[in-house]
């Protein structure tokens, strides 16, 4: 879904929002698109969240070096999410 978004984004600043009007308007099933990416979105942090509650409820944070190439990779999940979703 984020690949058919990108195809309709436009970096003005001027015209941010009205890209995101032409993109629930105006393309066919946009909305069902825009509303897929972000509940699926949404969806993912949820499932990694609870990830990371299991490993804390089996003790999996004993593995330190599984545990810190997890927070590695949390983080920079969570960097890309900033750069796609704020940055631009």
């Amino acid at each position: 879904t984020g690949l058919l978004l990108a195809t309709h984004y436009t970096a003005d600043t001027n015209l941010a929002f009205s890209s995101v009007a032409h993109m629930c308007r105006d393309v066919q099933f946009g909305w069902l698109i825009r509303n897929l990416h972000a509940n699926g979105a949404s969806f993912f942090f949820i499932c990694i969240y609870l990830h990371i509650g299991r490993g804390i409820y089996y003790g999996s944070y004993l593995n330190k070096e599984t545990w810190n190439i997890g927070v590695i990779l949390l983080l920079t999940l969570m960097a890309t999410a900033f750069v796609g979703y704020v940055l631009p």
